[in-house]
């Protein structure tokens, strides 16, 4: 059973038709859309500031979600893609972003739209990820721009396919 804490007068929000695993861990002041699925070992933690996840939303196995105390917050769209072990740290993420396995989203960054983070990449604080371009690297850089429709078709049906996978997991209940 996923461990969803209320902390601070916080209770989690979780909207309807959510896939959340056993060993997932959701507290404080977090709010998730529908259709969101949050995987094995993703630690959600809203205990020092807001986070807020939009619709279609996949958290892979092992990523960390947090902010800083009176600083930051996360704000992550639609159709959104968090890969496994990778870290968002009080950012903004637009809708239809993906952001590659092992990534680092730092502080007061911002991934636009569409806009793919390349594995293992470093966001650094206050980067603009522009809105359908990809960055890659330590620190991460602009590599290259991407045709809208593709990375938005892309991106929609990685989310659209880890909503499926979940329903495999709500059936084995």
């Amino acid at each position: 059973m996923p461990i969803i804490k209320s902390l601070r007068g916080f209770t989690p929000k979780i909207g309807t038709n959510c896939f959340i695993a056993e060993t997932a861990v959701i507290i404080g002041d977090v709010e998730i859309g529908n259709d969101c699925s949050i995987w094995y070992g993703a630690v959600i933690r809203g205990d020092v500031n807001s986070i807020r996840i939009g619709n279609r939303v996949n958290i892979q196995d092992n990523a960390v979600l947090h902010t800083t105390y009176q600083k930051t917050t996360i704000k992550m769209g639609d159709d959104v893609s968090v890969g496994h072990n990778v870290i968002v740290h009080g950012a903004e993420v637009h809708n239809g972003a993906l952001l590659g396995m092992g990534s680092t989203i730092m502080d007061n960054s911002v991934i636009g739209e569409g806009a793919i983070v390349a594995a293992n990449a470093l966001v650094l604080e206050n980067t603009k990820v522009e809105a359908g371009t990809i960055y890659a690297g330590v620190p991460a850089k602009f590599v290259k721009k991407v045709d809208p429709a593709l990375s938005r078709d892309m991106n929609e049906r990685i989310a659209r396919n880890y909503l499926f996978y979940s329903g495999w997991y709500k059936e084995e209940k």
